[in-house]
């Protein structure tokens, strides 16, 4: 099973951006959909972007054409890169890693679920 550790999360002002960043180390990274998840204060946790072993990504309406999902197989990193941050993208984002699939659902993809990382915090002020 793999483990993961996320990073680049902070503060920042309405329109600006942030990339975060998610090591995944002790088994292969190839093997996995890796994906964020977000929760806000008072809130259930929330699928925001998949990415599965071919690259093909998925995205939650609220982020789509804001947010971008990618990894680097060569560096076991899944990063999320985000723009034009509202003050309703603030919560702690984690990373999970899902086998053997997406499965095309976000239902599915949280079946398929196998580890989260400890999260890390995003602040977007207005």
């Amino acid at each position: 099973q793999v483990q993961l550790v996320e990073s680049g999360g902070g503060s920042v002002q309405a329109g600006g951006s942030l990339r975060l960043s998610c090591a995944v180390s002790g088994d292969t990274f190839s093997d996995y959909c890796l994906g964020w998840f977000r929760q806000a204060p008072g809130k259930e946790r929330e699928e925001v972007a998949t990415i599965n072993t071919s690259g093909i990504t998925k995205y939650t309406d609220s982020v789509k054409g804001r947010f971008t999902i990618s990894k680097d197989n060569a560096k076991n990193t899944l990063y999320l890169q985000m723009n034009s941050l509202k003050p309703e993208d603030t919560a702690m984002y984690y990373c999970a890693a899902a086998r053997p699939s997406c499965g095309g659902s976000w239902a599915l993809f949280r079946r398929y679920l196998e580890v989260w990382g400890q999260g890390t915090l995003v602040t977007v002020s207005s």
